[in-house]
């Protein structure tokens, strides 16, 4: 309209009050041509989709006027701004000289039109703003009992779609007001989640439903519900990955097949708000972005970027091909020859006795390893009626300590040197080897060969998800056919809250600083403490200071007075050692054990061995049954 207007007779021309350029002033009138501000989109000239196909004539016909009304309205939307301009200041001409004012409120009113068209590029966008209710249907189906609320982000006056309930099945869908097409144009699917309890193990993808069936009710959605594309976080367990997962529909067979990208990126593990892009080019590429940066990138007919691959391989394994009986796969065989020596000793021990082997001088046979510690006395609220007869605790004979050993003596064992163990014939080359056997190979009658993914229109999107974590949030589900225009949302939604959310993260990490620097300088007591107790002359008390040092770290307030006690321990072992007393050594390895009488309960006989080993140091109890 505005490319072909001729300009206005000169008596109804506003002089312009400023003189003309001097390089302008012998210059021929040339209308300026508005139609290129507007953007080459492909949506303003989509082709007939799949499901248009099937409308008769006349349908496909108001479908198209419905989509071209589109272009309309928006030019009206133009044409209206552009006769505001003549309206609030007549100075302007559309091509002619403009004054520094007018420049002004054509950028300003250029901007506005931007906007515009940044919106009708949107082929859909839920903002969550307003509440869901109406226009997103809840699954009917038994199954999903979670319930959606319609809720603000924490911290933010921003509303979306939240999960209220942990350990649920949800599911929700949105039907779109036309199918969008995803062949032969750029496509970018874009979502936020916030997890703002964090996840442990659920999804919080999207799916992309392709039409249905005639008859089918979006209060049916389940998962068994075809989609085209499912895309998004999911983490439990092993699996900890942002989903891009392709239906494809193999026009040989007519059966759709699951094809998995191969490098997803993994899933965020704070609580921040993260917003998840797909990008789907026209040359079969396709971008996989967390927070605007790219984490994979993949081609949809190369087999080394999805499982399985989008085209088959061109022959498959005959299944029917046998492996014949006479096929020898064996490339080593014992050697039918051989004979095992006449002096092969296969009954021959591993180990035999040293009878070479003499008992140390100063042996102590007549001594025990262990005694009863003189110092140790009887409880005064001992009573032997209740409590059985009392036994000393025993401790480490002092005599053992500075003499060889202690007890009967035994010849230690050896190895043996005529232990050769079982006889097995060496191998040889296997005369008959053919190799692994595998099946021929047969032309697949699946193979089929495709320039461009053949994709289903998306004609709605939903929500289905199994998760024990409650609070994740979904906001500003966008499809466009234009990556500026997802960058433009994800700048204005997604970016603001954030930053807001990453400064409030450090402003807490700030305040916990204090804190968080005790907890590593007590970390790091804690590991020394560790490495003391592994000090081999503190073998013997070894368990008691790693009992110590664990009640410590469930209780870091006290952490100066494990540290005095394990000093304690470290001096009076010193002293001892230097000055006398009891001197700790390594425990020495019993020839044999005589068994006493249990000092416990059968039912104790589950506890751990660091309360055997405490037992060891109190006093001995024995029931009335032992004694």
């Amino acid at each position: 309209v505005f490319a072909t207007q001729p300009p206005r007779p000169a008596h109804l021309v506003r002089r312009n009050l400023h003189p003309p350029h001097p390089s302008r002033s012998a210059a021929p009138h040339r209308p300026f041509n508005y139609a290129l501000l507007l953007p080459q989109s492909r949506s303003l000239r989509r082709s007939t989709t799949p499901v248009e196909k099937f409308l008769p004539v006349p349908e496909r016909s108001r479908g198209r006027r419905m989509m071209g009304g589109r272009a309309v309205l928006l030019l009206l939307v133009i044409s209206a701004l552009f006769a505001q301009i003549h309206a609030s200041d007549p100075v302007i001409r559309l091509s002619g000289f403009v004054s520094l004012h007018p420049v002004l409120s054509f950028c300003l009113i250029l901007g506005e039109i931007c906007d515009v068209l940044r919106v009708v590029l949107q082929l859909f966008h839920e903002s969550f703003n307003e509440s869901f209710d109406g226009s997103w249907i809840v699954s009917g189906k038994e199954e999903y009992k979670g319930v959606w609320k319609h809720a603000k982000s924490d911290g933010h006056e921003d509303y979306g779609l939240l999960v209220s309930e942990p350990a649920r099945k949800y599911a929700i869908i949105k039907e779109l007001d036309y199918p969008v097409t995803l062949k032969g144009e750029t496509v970018v699917l874009q979502f936020e989640v916030r997890l703002q309890n964090g996840l442990e193990c659920g999804g919080a993808y999207i799916k992309y439903i392709r039409p249905q069936a005639t008859g089918w009710n979006a209060k049916d959605f389940d998962n068994d519900t075809p989609y085209t594309i499912m895309f998004g976080p999911d983490k439990c367990g092993s699996t900890n990955k942002v989903h891009f997962i392709l239906k494809h529909k193999n026009p040989k067979t007519g059966k759709y097949v699951e094809h998995h990208i191969k490098s997803p990126p993994s899933v965020p593990y704070d609580k921040l708000s993260h917003v998840y892009t797909a990008i789907l080019k026209p040359d079969n590429e396709v971008r996989i972005l967390v927070d605007g940066v790219e984490k994979s990138k993949a081609n949809f007919l190369s087999a080394d970027d999805f499982e399985p691959a989008l085209v088959p391989s061109k022959t498959i394994p005959d299944p029917d091909d046998k492996k014949p009986e006479d096929w020898d796969e064996r490339a080593k065989i014992p050697d039918p020859v051989a004979v095992k020596p006449d002096d092969w000793d296969e009954d021959a021990p591993m180990e035999i006795v040293d009878e070479e082997a003499t008992k140390p001088e100063g042996w102590l046979d007549d001594e025990p390893e262990e005694i009863d510690d003189p110092e140790a006395a009887k409880p005064e609220d001992w009573d032997d009626e209740e409590d059985g007869e009392w036994e000393a605790p025993k401790m480490d004979n002092p005599k053992c300590e500075v003499a060889p050993g202690c007890g009967e003596w035994k010849k230690p064992m050896k190895d043996n040197p005529a232990y050769k163990g079982k006889w097995h014939a060496p191998l040889i080359d296997n005369p008959n080897y053919k190799g692994i056997w595998k099946p021929q190979e047969i032309p697949n009658p699946e193979y089929f060969e495709l320039d461009k993914p053949d994709f289903d229109p998306i004609a709605a999107i939903g929500i289905e998800i199994w998760t024990m974590q409650d609070g994740i949030l979904f906001d500003n589900i966008l499809i466009a056919d234009n990556e500026k225009v997802a960058t433009s949302v994800r700048e204005k939604t997604w970016k603001p809250k954030f930053d807001a959310e990453k400064e409030k993260q450090k402003a807490e990490e700030a305040a916990a600083g204090a804190s968080e620097g005790l907890s590593e300088i007590q970390k790091k007591i804690f590991d020394i403490l560790y490495k003391v107790a592994d000090i081999p002359f503190l073998e013997p008390y070894k368990t008691k200071i790693i009992d110590v040092i664990e009640k410590g770290e469930t209780q870091p307030n006290i952490t100066i007075s494990i540290l005095a006690s394990v000093i304690v321990v470290i001096v009076t072992v010193l002293f001892k050692a230097l000055f006398g007393g009891k001197k700790p050594v390594a425990p020495v390895k019993p020839a044999a054990e005589t068994k006493k009488p249990s000092a416990v309960v059968p039912d104790a006989a589950a506890g751990s061995s660091g309360d055997k080993e405490d037992d060891k140091d109190a006093p001995r109890r024995r029931s009335r049954r032992d004694a």
